[in-house]
């Protein structure tokens, strides 16, 4: 199982500043989710759930990320972090099965 080593509210707020049609940077996540995995998290949605994401590189050749034109924000497969949580449900554990149906869909 691979970890992806930032916090499930930093994967949710990089998602949907994306979806909302955002262009986004490092810079954006240190200042408003107190991130700092950015380009791991980028990485992984291009890779593991197949989002166009497209990268400009500013003149000091920093990173700035947004969905491609076009893209149907619905049908793109979304990561679990992506969903809040309900108040009161569990944690799922990782040393369990059977508290995470779905293996391959795990993004912590």
């Amino acid at each position: 199982m691979s970890k992806w080593y930032s916090s499930e509210t930093q994967i949710r707020w990089a998602c949907i500043q994306l979806l909302k049609g955002r262009e986004i940077s490092h810079a954006c996540e240190i200042a408003e989710a107190k991130g700092w995995r950015l380009s791991a998290i980028i990485y992984n949605l291009r890779h593991k759930y197949k989002w166009p994401i497209e990268t400009r590189y500013d003149e000091g050749r920093i990173a700035h990320y947004r969905l491609a034109s076009a893209v149907d924000n619905e049908a793109l497969k979304k990561p679990r972090s992506y969903y809040p949580k309900k108040k009161g449900a569990a944690t799922p554990s990782s040393k369990s099965d059977s508290n995470n149906p779905n293996p391959e869909d795990t993004d912590k």
